[in-house]
């Protein structure tokens, strides 16, 4: 998949001809049932199936197995298998003939939330599908419709013209604790209605699967053809969707995650309602707070996400949050981390005004924020930039005018880095060719001259900070001294 790298996507696809099958790898989240909602909730005193510390097993697998379906598609691909899917599913091989557009089959999973036909699943699992199939457990085999899907959490609603179903209720993933005992329930390599058992092995993990990264990493063994079912509590309820695994083989090695459904509600939600998500926009680019970060801004510790760049005309800068800040708290939460940001942006409901609070040099600044729509066209100004690492040994030459009217620079501000050297100091901070040294130590640079000045008055023993533009984005780097 774009942009995995350690950990794999779970669907099961296979290329168009009939019996050749080959793995993929991927899973999201939903709402209405109960009290308005697309998903089913446990009533309020109804008694649970199991209750922790000692799950009972076999009546949970008992009562969850008629709601996990198999969700079959068939569909086209634009030319032949991906270099992505050739890395990940070996075996996988080109149908014959020249067409530009290839047949493909897929397999993932997925588990009815609401009795009257609502079903969860990844969105990989039926992206792009011209037929949807859902069949349960007891073999029956009906026509599935895509309500909505979400590509930023791989998550999608579908609909079966279905009533009296059976369902799995979906739970307060925000009670998990680690080491709790779960299950997961699925179609690993088309195995249907297998179970397996493990512990929640942490929370609140990032994989680097989006902006929006949140996931519960588990050890109930998970495999291709997962995607899209259920992570289930002692309680019998979904506290998860199971979406990928980390490995090296395409197999289980018992790194397991799964999106937490407390993310899946608001989506679903939305998803029943309009078939798609809205999100809110704040227009900054932020990256995390490193130990050498904090310390070049005077910070206490690392907590919050450092605004790198901030958004022209975005509602961020109309109430004048600047480069340098630190965003430390939105909307009455604490910004622990610099992803616990993006996905506290996106739960705003548009139009809202948010408070927020910043460290900026030393103080506290309160703000008010009118957060906006988030379009397309601005999803990657509103992605957290990568962190970087940390070395000085550069080639640098002064910028043109042209390449400062593209990067929208002042004329005269920056000095473009030609070459890094080979394990130099600069290299390990992850500075690259092609990136535009605009300050040093919060000083400007505008030619090699300034640059070389700036650098002979830094403080030694301490790591110098910089800010560079990479291709028209903003970002702090640390080079240690």
């Amino acid at each position: 998949m774009k942009g995995m790298s350690w950990w794999t996507r779970l669907a099961w696809p296979a290329l168009g001809l009939a019996g050749i099958l080959a793995v993929v790898v991927v899973a999201p989240h939903l709402g209405h049932g109960r009290e308005g909602h697309v998903w089913t909730e446990r009533a309020p005193g109804q008694a649970p199936a199991a209750t922790a510390p000692s799950p009972a097993w076999v009546e949970i697998a008992r009562a969850a197995k008629p709601a996990v379906v198999n969700v079959s598609t068939r569909g086209t691909r634009e030319g032949g298998p991906t270099e992505e899917l050739l890395r990940d599913m070996p075996g996988m091989r080109e149908l014959p003939g020249r067409s530009p557009r290839r047949s493909v089959r897929g397999l993932g999973t997925g588990f009815v939330i609401n009795a009257d036909g609502y079903v969860l699943t990844n969105n990989h699992v039926v992206a792009n599908a011209s037929e949807i199939r859902v069949k349960f457990a007891d073999g029956r085999e009906v026509p599935g419709k895509v309500v909505g899907g979400d590509e930023k959490t791989d998550l999608a609603l579908l609909k079966v013209e279905a009533t009296g179903l059976p369902v799995i209720p979906l739970g307060d993933s925000a009670r998990l604790e680690v080491g709790e005992p779960v299950m997961a329930v699925g179609n690993p390599f088309g195995l249907e209605q297998t179970v397996t058992t493990g512990i929640v092995s942490a929370t609140g993990r990032s994989i680097g699967a989006g902006p929006y990264d949140d996931f519960i990493q588990t050890d109930a063994s998970i495999n291709p053809g997962n995607s899209g079912g259920p992570l289930i509590n002692a309680r019998g309820e979904a506290v998860g969707v199971n979406t990928a695994i980390a490995s090296g083989n395409g197999g289980s090695v018992g790194i397991g995650f799964a999106i937490p459904t407390n993310m899946v509600k608001p989506i679903v939600a939305q998803l029943a309602q309009t078939g798609r998500v809205t999100r809110a926009w704040l227009g900054v680019t932020i990256q995390p707070i490193t130990k050498e970060l904090a310390a070049s801004f005077g910070l206490p510790d690392t907590n919050g996400a450092l605004v790198s760049s901030v958004q022209e005309n975005s509602p961020a800068a109309r109430v004048g949050l600047k480069q340098g800040d630190v965003i430390t708290k939105y909307d009455g939460r604490t910004v622990a981390r610099s992803n616990d940001l993006p996905r506290a942006v996106a739960e705003t409901p548009v139009g809202r005004e948010v408070p927020v609070e910043v460290m900026r040099d030393g103080k506290r600044v309160a703000l008010t924020v009118k957060v906006a729509q988030l379009d397309d066209d601005e999803r990657q100004a509103a992605a957290a930039a990568e962190p970087a690492g940390a070395r000085l040994g550069i080639a640098a030459r002064p910028v043109t005018p042209e390449m400062a009217r593209s990067l929208k620079l002042p004329e005269g501000q920056g000095v473009l880095v030609e070459r890094v050297e080979e394990g130099s100091r600069a290299q390990t901070a992850g500075v690259a060719p092609g990136d535009v040294i605009v300050e040093v130590n919060r000083t400007p640079v505008s030619s090699v001259r300034t640059l070389q000045a700036a650098l002979a008055k830094h403080r030694a023993g301490t790591p110098v900070l910089l800010l560079v533009n990479r291709e028209g984005q903003s970002l702090y780097l640390t080079v240690s001294a």
